[in-house]
């Protein structure tokens, strides 16, 4: 099976809004939606697990119905932190599928992401053991002590931004968490950097520079502009 596990346990707390900012609205439709809707649509996922916010899971479900997500099979509450709340949905889909089932990790705040971006993901995957989407740094890039000079300069052709998808097995997934918990390792940023900090070697796919994030009220307004484009 190829599981998509969306995080969407974050709360707004850059946005200065009430409402976490996975079920802020965008013409009438919450932004998780947008999200679940692509993984909906795309033939290569069999089922969909939502890691969301303690106490707004009704919500979520009521929303999914709504709008016809029928691959929603599992909704947990996060922890903490997005490590912690990932390995509560891995472990979730661990009691009723298989360590060799696929298990593509994405952000319920980049709605953005496309069927290309899922299937090269998947094919990375494939080839790899593990992909980790993706884009070339097209800026001039320095390094700072201080935050306001610099006498590093960083190349930009070895420079890479990393978004989400993440594809590993739920094996390896479960592995790289149950290490880190030996290690302390508690709060690795991604998935990608929690493997990279147990010496995995990343692969990468293609990510896309539409393929936003959304942690800030600019990112909502270029949201918008980038949906009514489509």
């Amino acid at each position: 099976m190829n599981i998509a596990l969306l995080t969407a346990a974050g709360t707004a707390s850059r946005m200065r809004q009430s409402i976490p900012k996975q079920f802020l609205h965008i013409d009438n439709k919450p932004i998780i939606i947008y999200t679940m809707e692509v993984f909906q649509n795309d033939p290569n996922i069999d089922a969909i697990m939502v890691v969301t916010l303690e106490g707004w899971r009704e919500v979520l479900l009521s929303y999914a119905k709504q709008h016809g997500i029928t691959k929603l099979k599992w909704v947990v509450a996060g922890g903490d932190t997005g490590q912690e709340s990932i390995y509560k949905g891995l472990i979730e889909i661990q009691k009723s599928c298989e360590t060799e089932d696929t298990i593509i990790v994405h952000d319920g705040n980049r709605p953005l992401i496309t069927n290309e971006i899922i299937s090269d993901s998947l094919a990375t995957f494939k080839n790899y053991g593990g992909a980790v989407a993706a884009i070339p740094c097209n800026e001039a890039v320095f390094r700072s002590e201080d935050g306001c000079s610099s006498d590093f300069y960083i190349p930009r052709e070895q420079l890479f931004r990393t978004q989400t998808p993440h594809t590993y097995t739920l094996g390896k997934l479960l592995w790289a968490h149950e290490e880190a918990a030996k290690m302390g390792i508690e709060n690795s940023v991604a998935s990608c950097t929690l493997m990279q900090e147990l010496g995995e070697k990343i692969y990468l796919s293609k990510g896309s520079e539409k393929n936003i994030k959304l942690t800030t009220m600019e990112d909502m307004e270029i949201l918008k502009a980038l949906l009514h484009t489509q």
